[in-house]
């Protein structure tokens, strides 16, 4: 594939910063897809080529934080990108025009609130002054600030750090933290010398569920909804496999996933096992993206604006989840 020259790659930002709305063309730039490195079923296909063979050449881009994700699709880099429901709230609350379109998992205990084995934090009102670090505008970020509302404990009392995974995992091996509010693989490299606090399980039966979701810009998805089809139909593929057979499916997907990112082959089967994981069939029903998802981005909105995170909650959030593309990949 022929890479764009300097000159053009200036004017496509120049042109990007004066309307980075305007509807992205397929032929005119590759498609670029931000994705994490999260343990769930459709990295197999990621890792295979089945997304490049069903969509055309696709530039793959890795990001630490959904964050992240949010701000280069917001440039215009990054047409379709993977995130957790707090940054899409996030997104949402600054009327950015992006859209879920496939659920990727509701966070159980993929994600956790690990504190030093050995360390100074035995219960949750240990963690006053103590230094927890976490992704801000995650879902982790999310949840822990929903916890420490659970337990009646002011954020502003306690040092809330933001790292980002890779920096997290090395702040934790030099003790320069006390805690984190994380994800695999980094949290699978610490949980040897922690104590887990509290899961994403745990903060949901508290009232703050979390969720990942592949995202579009919306220009793309109007421009080229059968690209936007056919993602959701690979991914769907990879999701009914895991649900027939989960065992037979981890054993023959996990070391593709392992290298691709970068979590113990031996673990993958757990880590997809902290997950509950929607089949294509699922994912418009009520209590996904036909109505729960929708639920979840505005109660979420609601809480990051209390919490002086975001400057406002959406009045619809409807704009920012559509049922369209798995509903056309389930025909």
């Amino acid at each position: 594939m022929k890479m764009p020259t300097l000159a053009t790659r200036l004017l496509t930002a120049l042109s990007l910063a004066l309307a980075p709305w305007l509807p992205a063309a397929a032929a005119d730039k590759p498609l670029t897809i931000a994705w994490q490195t999260t343990v769930e079923p459709s990295k197999l296909p990621q890792a295979d080529g089945a997304f490049d063979r069903a969509m055309g050449p696709i530039q793959w881009r890795k990001f630490d934080s959904g964050a992240d994700v949010i701000a280069a699709m917001a440039s215009g880099d990054v047409q379709i990108g993977y995130v957790g429901s707090s940054p899409l709230a996030a997104a949402a609350a600054r009327k950015l025009p992006v859209q879920a379109f496939y659920i990727v998992g509701l966070i159980g205990e993929a994600e956790a609130l690990v504190v030093k084995k050995d360390g100074p934090i035995a219960k949750p009102a240990d963690l006053v002054g103590r230094k927890i670090a976490v992704p801000y505008v995650s879902t982790t970020h999310y949840s822990l600030l929903a916890a420490l509302k659970h337990w009646g404990i002011d954020p502003k009392t306690v040092q809330v750090l933001n790292l980002r995974p890779p920096e997290i995992a090395a702040a934790w091996a030099r003790g320069d933290i006390d805690g984190a509010y994380i994800w695999d693989p980094a949290l699978g490299k610490i949980k040897p010398t922690a104590r887990v606090l509290a899961t994403s399980v745990d903060v949901a039966g508290w009232g703050a569920p979390t969720f990942d979701a592949w995202i579009v810009r919306r220009d793309f998805a109007e421009a080229h909804p059968e690209l936007v089809t056919a993602f959701a139909k690979v991914a769907g593929a990879a999701y009914a496999g895991y649900r027939r057979a989960p065992t037979v499916w981890t054993a023959a997907a996990a070391p593709k996933i392992a290298k691709l990112t970068g979590a113990p082959a031996a673990d993958v089967g757990a880590l997809l096992a902290g997950y509950t994981l929607p089949v294509l069939g699922e994912q418009a029903g009520a209590a996904l993206l036909g109505g729960g998802t929708a639920k979840a981005v505005a109660d979420t909105a609601a809480f990051l604006k209390a919490q002086g995170k975001v400057p406002a909650v959406p009045a619809d959030v409807t704009p920012f989840v559509t049922t369209r593309f798995v509903v056309d990949a389930a025909r």
